[in-house]
């Protein structure tokens, strides 16, 4: 028995808002330190300052996002990589509960795109010309968001050909 396996990884457009947390916690960070040395010493402006690091320390990890998928033997893995130092499980689809897969702008998902279902971006967020990100239709409540490589798109292709388009 033969196993596929094929590796994607996706950097996510990094959010205005979390580049902005980011550096306004640094830099609240560093006046509360020498505010609390000079001003307040002892313990009250040391607990700001490290609650303000603490806050820069998760805005740094939120604001640096990568998605990896990770393709075995009819199963797509996807992992969520923060800041290139953490990793952290995001999702498992089994390809045998999946309807369609096709690019977002294809005309094979109409049917698809007025349902009420749960969407999961799992894509970087641009939209480019040509489209590059699918959407795969899981379990039939599902709306998965991808953003894979030619080499991705060959592997599901080879186990489920009527369910997925590539127009």
């Amino acid at each position: 028995m033969s196993e596929t396996y094929v590796e994607c990884l996706v950097a996510r457009k990094p959010s205005f808002i979390w580049k902005f947390l980011k550096i306004l916690l640094i830099m609240l960070t560093v006046a509360l330190v020498l505010v609390g040395f000079l001003f307040m010493p002892g313990i009250p402006g040391l607990l700001l300052a490290a609650v303000a690091a603490v806050g820069a320390y998760v805005a740094y990890m939120k604001a640096d996002i990568e998605y990896e998928y990770l393709y075995v033997d009819r199963e797509i893995s996807i992992d969520k990589v923060m800041a290139k130092s953490r990793r952290k499980k995001a999702a498992s689809y089994t390809l045998e509960q999946m309807e369609i897969f096709a690019p977002l702008n294809s005309h094979r998902l109409d049917s698809y795109r007025n349902r009420q279902m749960k969407t999961a971006d799992y894509s970087s967020g641009i939209a480019a010309q040509p489209e590059r990100r699918y959407m795969m239709v899981w379990n039939g409540d599902t709306k998965i968001i991808l953003e894979p490589n030619a080499e991705l798109i060959k592997a599901i292709q080879s186990i489920a050909p009527r369910k997925v388009f590539t127009d």
